[in-house]
């Protein structure tokens, strides 16, 4: 297993900072930060009503190597107990950003759904990432699969 540095900022002083659940973990666990946002402060909960969205803030910051991405991943058991998944599948989180993460989800079910200050709602996932160098052509090697596209090869 690699080890990459990742510097993280709390923005408020309370912030639970993000953990790995397990040794085996890929994932560092977010939590949500309802204190510093005004319309949830009051309370410390935000429902997300069915079939809509929220951005839910982390309260922390961070900055990764040059050549690194954050993915930022859904929770297993959310998606599938309760239908909260990320708005655009995974979130990518680029080395060059300094700004809050917030997590936008996404409630694919028919009931509303409530999160709490400190409730753990995606994944953040450290990967290295190359850079393409594009080469224009009027050509492609030809391969055996050719042009062929969605589902071409069957369910077997």
């Amino acid at each position: 297993m690699a080890e990459v540095s990742l510097e993280i900022k709390k923005l408020y002083e309370d912030v639970i900072l993000p953990t790995y659940a397990t040794s085996g973990s890929a994932g560092l666990d977010l939590r949500a930060y309802l204190k510093g946002v005004p319309e949830f402060e009051a309370c410390g909960v935000v429902t997300i009503p069915a079939r809509e969205r929220r951005i839910i803030p982390t309260g922390i910051a961070i900055a990764l190597e040059s050549g690194y991405e954050a993915q930022v991943r859904a929770r297993s058991g959310l998606a599938f107990k309760h239908g909260i998944m990320l708005t655009n599948g995974i979130g990518t989180i680029d080395s060059d950003y300094r700004g809050e993460i917030k997590i936008s989800l996404y409630n694919s079910s028919d009931e509303d759904f409530v999160i709490h200050d400190g409730d753990r709602i995606a994944q953040l996932v450290i990967a290295r990432y190359e850079v393409a160098i594009l080469h224009v052509t009027n050509e492609l090697q030809s391969t055996q699969r050719g042009e062929g596209g969605f589902g071409h090869t069957g369910k077997k």
